[in-house]
């Protein structure tokens, strides 16, 4: 199942979550900005309406009645590449790693702004419905780095002899620090470039994706075959023509 063809400010939302004092605020926001929400309440209530509507992104709590919010993802993504935000409370990084594993898009923390909702809405539908423009086509073609070999207009990336099962936001981010190989981003570059929202000091995001991303290249951070990290500086893709044996 995908998700329909619309402009942002016109998007389908499904918000799940059991605070229906929240979901209201979400929709009283959200309608005047031209978003449609729709609202569920328990854990498999949620499931069915997202399997049985289309929508350009669904809005998931951890913690849902009847089944929680990571059973409906581990559920919902074999069937359907629908743009999935977790809502996750402050603190529970356990569940920011395993909703990012599972093929969640982004997370945000229950004590949310409503900007910061907005921007991140934004942001997982824009890269969900992205096509090349004339910039991005001049870019299009394949990229190979090392066993890496990625197509950007078609948004497949392949290690070796394996195809990666990546999110959008983690194929833009691999994608993003590929083409820099050899050189550092920091983690204010690679939020504004790929998750396309202003950096923050406690925001850990990125490093919760590159976590995620790094276990499915099946890469060790303490001797790191594609990403470097560089201690208070960011990450580095590293370009195996310039690595010594």
């Amino acid at each position: 199942m995908s998700y329909p063809e619309s402009s942002p400010a016109s998007a389908r939302v499904l918000l799940i979550d059991d605070d229906k004092e929240l979901c209201h605020l979400v929709r009283d926001y959200l309608q005047p900005l031209g978003y449609e929400l729709s609202m569920e309440h328990t854990g498999p209530d949620g499931l069915d309406r997202a399997l049985a509507e289309t929508f350009h992104a669904v809005i998931l709590d951890v913690m849902l009645p009847g089944m929680n919010g990571l059973e409906v993802l581990q559920r919902l993504r074999p069937k359907s590449d629908v743009p999935i935000l977790m809502l996750t409370a402050r603190g529970e990084e356990p569940d920011r790693i395993a909703g990012l594993e599972m093929g969640a898009d982004d997370y945000l923390p229950k004590t949310f702004s409503t900007r910061e909702l907005l921007a991140r809405l934004r942001a997982v539908i824009r890269r969900a419905a992205r096509e090349p423009g004339k910039d991005e086509a001049a870019l299009s073609s394949e990229l190979a780095v090392g066993e890496l070999r990625m197509q950007p207009e078609a948004r497949i990336a392949v290690l070796g002899d394996r195809k990666l099962d990546l999110s959008a936001l983690e194929f833009d981010l691999l994608l993003c620090l590929a083409r820099a190989r050899g050189r550092v981003k920091s983690r204010e570059q690679l939020l504004e470039e790929v998750a396309e929202r202003n950096y923050e000091v406690f925001d850990r995001s990125v490093d919760v994706h590159i976590w995620a991303l790094r276990k499915k290249l099946g890469d060790d951070a303490q001797n790191p075959k594609y990403i470097r990290t560089l201690r208070s500086v960011g990450y580095m893709f590293i370009n195996p023509e310039h690595e010594t044996s």
